[in-house]
């Protein structure tokens, strides 16, 4: 058998960042991907496939309509969807061999195949052509990911309803796109095809939507979605959803008509991609969400297995599986390990943004905190002006006794790249008169932060 210091199972982005690291500390490391393309979901079915559509159907958008308030008038505008989804395929492929190069770069080895936990020390592959090899380590990292989960009722057929892996792929603009769920995925994906042209319904169960975000930020998400188009219904609890023989699909909810489409984008989650992974030869039983347990350096209730990624409880996110990789790593040859989770950075890349960082309000009041608020507007930005886009608002909660930074909440233009300083700044502990005191260049749109930041303590200069 050949022995590897350690063994990774899984080449996303937890996966493959977790060997590049451990080969720079000097272990021997191998990674075990059963796909031709390395990068997990997040780059072959994901996150970067999802933001290239993202960016070229605003791009049609605006070409249709909104550059003319530039002054930019296109004449006629006309969709090439063929040409938008190869570009999308070659940001994919481009990226894929770069983690490729990487590999090679760290004198990691690649094995092709299915991995599965075959007793303490050994992973068994499987081929694609159905042969078998064993492999051996002292330390294998379980990387697995997560896959889609879908409602019971819901018939998926890898076409006309199918998961997030199909929407990036429709050979056509659909006329009129179910989406069940209205988290990231659904209104993400709900907003591509609506910009190119399809009625979108957005069908969600609770009486809200995006899950786990700011519910102020999350409300003033809702109108303007709407304001763009979406037709999206709360409370809607989804029963079923099939192909039909007469073309389309049917989709059916409580208490409302049928619903009748050309197709079905089943978003309701992820669940860890734990089963048949072979968790039973070393003793590891999962939660009944499907999640691995580790502790704090995240190794398993097995000696010898680590896991890290979707598979272990956590956002399911692909930059919180790289910070698992680097830590699980580090933990291993020096004995210390830490992924703050509540400083953990979501976006939805819808347009406007919205990102968030730390405590919600309603996580706060739950807790019982006493703090403060400040809230600037982007329609007082220069910048935001400057680039017609001005829809939004930056909101910062600070504790009421000592100043200390709990949440940042961004809805706007640039959300997903102004929550990176304000993650910064909370990782060190800053306090909203920190931000505020920290020149920031004019006109940009991070001023929004400063100002909203100078807002806590009533100070904001520009509102």
């Amino acid at each position: 058998m050949q022995a590897y210091d350690v063994l990774v199972i899984g080449a996303g982005p937890g996966g493959y960042v977790a060997a590049i690291r451990a080969a720079q500390l000097g272990f021997s490391a191998a990674v075990i991907e059963k796909e031709d393309r390395l990068g997990g979901t997040c780059l072959r079915v994901g996150c970067i496939p999802s933001k290239a559509l993202l960016e070229s159907s605003h791009k049609y958008e605006e070409a249709r309509g909104e550059l003319a308030h530039h002054g930019v008038q296109v004449g006629s505008v006309a969709l090439d969807l063929a040409a938008m989804l190869k570009r999308k395929e070659e940001v994919v492929a481009t990226l894929c061999k770069g983690i490729d190069g990487l590999l090679a770069k760290n004198k990691i080895a690649r094995i092709r195949g299915t991995g599965r936990l075959a007793g303490p020390g050994r992973v068994e592959v499987t081929g694609a052509d159905g042969t078998k090899s064993l492999l051996e380590s002292a330390r294998i990292i379980l990387a697995v990911g997560s896959s889609s989960i879908v409602l019971p009722g819901v018939e998926v057929d890898g076409g006309i309803v199918g998961t997030s892996t199909e929407a990036l792929s429709y050979d056509a603009v659909p006329g009129h796109l179910v989406v069940i769920g209205g988290g990231y995925i659904g209104l993400e994906l709900g907003s591509v095809w609506r910009r190119l042209g399809a009625k979108v319904t957005v069908l969600e169960y609770a009486d809200r939507i995006l899950a786990g975000i700011d519910a102020d930020i999350a409300s003033e998400a809702l109108v303007q979605f709407r304001k763009q188009g979406l037709d999206i219904r709360l409370g809607a609890k989804v029963n079923g959803a099939r192909a039909v023989k007469s073309g389309g699909a049917v989709v059916e909810c409580e208490g409302l008509e049928p619903i009748h489409c050309d197709r079905v984008l089943a978003a309701t989650g992820r669940r860890p991609a734990t089963t048949d992974i072979g968790l039973d030869s070393v003793g590891i039983q999962p939660d009944k969400r499907g999640y691995v347990q580790v502790d704090g350096l995240f190794r398993t209730s097995a000696a010898g297995v680590w896991a890290i990624g979707d598979c272990i409880p956590g956002p399911m996110l692909a930059h919180k599986a790289e910070e698992d990789g680097v830590a699980c790593v580090e933990g291993m040859k020096t004995g210390h390990a830490h992924v703050d989770y509540d400083l953990v950075p979501a976006v939805v890349f819808t347009h406007p943004e919205i990102a968030a960082v730390g405590k919600t309000e309603e996580q706060l009041n739950a807790e019982g905190r006493k703090y403060r608020k400040g809230v600037f507007p982007f329609r007082a930005n220069g910048r935001a002006r400057t680039i017609n886009d001005t829809i939004g608002k930056v909101k910062v909660l600070a504790d009421a006794a000592t100043d200390r930074v709990l949440g940042i909440h961004v809805i706007g233009p640039a959300a997903g790249d102004i929550i990176g300083e304000a993650a910064a700044s909370m990782a060190f502990g800053a306090t909203a008169e920190d931000i505020a005191r920290v020149c920031h260049a004019h006109p940009t749109l991070p001023e929004a932060l400063k100002e909203a930041a100078m807002a806590v303590s009533g100070n904001a200069i520009h509102s």
